[in-house]
């Protein structure tokens, strides 16, 4: 397989990029000794730049970046940080990305805390620069993420899901972040109507393609994903790959596969057994093509856009999810977010 050159989309805004670096930094300071600790931490491991990235291709591709637009993007980072650390005490997850949490390095109560306060570190750098427009999509999108957050943990534990269920939380708890993130970079350079919407939309749909991309990644190793072989089952997370899988068996296969999926994250033989299963019934290739479709539409919707440096950027994005090969790791070492944070 062709690896997807992401170099080509990264360089489009890289200047802008190194910019926003030091921009993000000063809006994590704080006058408190512990959190100041805390965020430089953060700082230092966060690495991902595919939020930034995408507000700021969307403001090109939309007329032009602008000091309105670094305060976008850093509202959204400070907003996916923060969503992050609270994630990681709902789970009670001590790592994330082969690296201790937050939670897990400074206690629960601290790691929400901290979450909080880059919660209104996003609200402020808005207000700072004049961006009241922007609260309103970043409200929408933590309802968004809250919502679909809650409605996975009461799935999980009845273990009753559906295909409609499972591409509603997504859209809430992934989709909506890059949506809005696509829409504030859109914003920020002045976009309406039409344009604006098609931006949106462009946002959805690829952030829908990146959960199932990690849906399928979460079936192969550590070595390749950073996290382990089946950890979504060890938290009772079923994803459309599973979910596929039991609809191809009879219910008393179901029920067994669900029992083990029930104690899966006392029993790694457990997990085994359902990642089997999964790829048995073919869970992995029937995701690759529903994440292909929406990555298809996704480039669809920019459409109406003239060609520009933008605008291939953004199809590269797409195309770069797409080919995400979790198999191919000459191509593909590291996952997509990882392989931005450390592009030159």
């Amino acid at each position: 397989m062709k690896s997807v050159d992401m170099l080509k989309t990264v360089r489009v805004v890289q200047r802008e990029l190194e910019k926003f670096e030091p921009f993000f930094r000063q809006q994590l300071q704080s006058s408190v000794p512990l959190l100041s600790t805390i965020t430089n931490h953060i700082y230092r491991s966060k690495g991902k730049q595919l939020r930034p990235l995408l507000v700021f291709l969307s403001a090109k591709l939309s007329g032009g970046i602008c000091q309105k637009t670094y305060a976008g993007a850093a509202m959204m980072e400070l907003l996916h940080t923060a969503t992050l650390m609270h994630d990681d005490v709902v789970d009670d997850a001590d790592e994330r990305r082969n690296s201790l949490s937050i939670k897990a390095l400074w206690s629960s109560p601290k790691a929400v805390l901290a979450g909080d306060f880059l919660l209104s570190r996003g609200v402020l750098v808005a207000l700072e620069h004049q961006s009241v427009e922007f609260l309103n999509i970043a409200a929408n999108t933590i309802r968004c993420m809250s919502e679909g957050e809650l409605q996975q943990l009461e799935r999980a534990r009845k273990l009753e899901w559906s295909e409609e269920m499972y591409f509603d939380i997504i859209q809430k708890k992934t989709a909506s972040l890059l949506q809005s993130c696509a829409l504030i970079g859109a914003h920020s350079a002045g976009a309406t109507g039409e344009r604006l919407d098609a931006v949106g939309r462009y946002g959805e749909l690829l952030g829908v393609a990146f959960q199932l991309r990690d849906d399928v990644l979460d079936f192969y190793s550590s070595r390749i994903t950073g996290k382990a072989c089946g950890n979504d089952i060890r938290e009772k997370k079923i994803t459309l790959p599973l979910i596929f899988a039991l609809n191809r068996v009879d219910k008393a296969e179901r029920k067994k596969i669900l029992s083990l999926v029930s104690t899966a994250s006392f029993n790694s033989r457990n997990v085994k057994q359902v990642v089997s299963f999964v790829r048995a019934q073919g869970g992995l290739e029937h995701t690759e093509r529903v994440m292909l479709g929406y990555c298809n539409s996704a480039k669809r919707a920019l459409d109406i856009f003239p060609e520009s440096d933008a605008k291939a950027a953004l199809l590269n994005l797409a195309d770069a999810i797409a080919e995400q090969d979790a198999k191919c790791t000459k191509c593909y070492p590291q996952p997509l977010e990882v392989r931005l944070c450390h592009e030159p």
